[in-house]
């Protein structure tokens, strides 16, 4: 018995120090997507983490934005009013087989997928306010989470996949978190100023946001229960739409500066996750909003998942 445990023990430590190059480098193999006006409207694009290698991804008259990994990086889901009206679309990771899911005469936006890719979270006005809802990846079965007369809206899936946090207008413009299934909402903010765009961290136990309470809108972090709310970037415009990075080191998230080129443009910056070492990485004339995060080489699972290679999560012990 005990040379089985040392066995498992060497194979263990063999596996670790054979991850570590790449766990190490998780942060630079990761790929950003975003959203830009370059072209003439607003279009999906994708770039590196440093910045680099800036490329288009959906090429059509009408606007495209709001872009969401699937799990396995295979797809990207987005809003696009190409069918005058917002409708959430999905496309392959090189730009390829464009799919409008929802089908509905009604805006729905702002989708986000589950971790384990099956179903997507998204915010829909088909039921006159706007309403939390969940559907198939493949855009079936659609269903109301939130069930509130207030707006609910800005879903973002936990990483576990047992919690979503969204927007809700009930008490205020708050950060709201609710169980998988639409159980158990509760504010988590509790803040009387306007407060948007939850994002989680990988590991779960964080959630950024987007609010004016310091007097320009700035990101924030806070704990996943809703203590230790701090703010980690301080402009005087506008800092929103975090996104973590795969490693949970940083974040990065919409700026309008205004200290690039001749216009306050918005552009797409990145800062460590304690507020230091804030950087631009699209330096463009044009507007650049809507990043959205996702490591295609090396997965970082959340608590009861393990490390696996091509982002994939897969359960541990079930």
């Amino acid at each position: 018995m005990q040379q089985r445990c040392n066995l498992a023990h060497f194979i263990l430590v063999i596996v670790v120090l054979g991850l570590s190059p790449l766990m190490l480098d998780v942060e630079a193999e990761a790929q950003i997507a975003f959203v830009s006006d370059r072209n003439g409207n607003q279009e999906i694009y994708v770039m590196d983490v440093d910045g680099k290698n800036q490329r288009r991804l959906t090429k059509n008259r009408h606007d495209d934005y709001s872009p969401s990994w699937s799990p396995d990086g295979k797809r990207i889901a987005f809003v696009s009013v190409r069918d005058e009206n917002e409708e959430i679309y999905v496309v392959d990771a090189d730009g390829g087989k464009p799919k409008n899911l929802t089908k509905n005469r009604h805006d729905d936006d702002s989708p986000s997928w589950s971790p384990d890719g099956k179903r997507i979270v998204f915010s829909s006005k088909r039921d006159g306010n706007e309403e939390i809802y969940v559907m198939d990846a493949d855009g079936r079965n659609h269903r109301n989470l939130s069930n509130n007369p207030a707006i609910d809206k800005d879903p973002s899936w936990s990483p576990d996949g047992e919690r979503i946090a969204f927007v809700s207008v009930r008490d205020g413009v708050e950060i709201y978190v609710m169980d998988a299934d639409g159980g158990n909402q509760r504010n988590l903010t509790n803040n009387g100023f306007h407060e948007e765009n939850p994002s989680w961290s990988p590991d779960g136990k964080h959630i950024a946001f987007d609010s004016v309470r310091g007097g320009g809108m700035d990101i924030y972090v806070m704990d996943a229960d809703g203590g230790n709310q701090r703010r980690i970037s301080d402009n005087p415009l506008n800092d929103t739409n975090p996104s973590w990075s795969p490693g949970g080191k940083r974040i990065a998230f919409t700026s309008r500066e205004g200290r690039n080129w001749a216009g306050r443009n918005y552009e797409i910056y990145v800062i460590d996750a304690d507020g230091g070492n804030q950087q631009n990485l699209t330096n463009n004339r044009s507007h650049d909003t809507d990043p959205a995060w996702y490591n295609s080489v090396l997965a970082v699972a959340p608590a009861a998942k393990q490390l696996t290679m091509w982002g994939r999560l897969k359960q541990v012990g079930r």
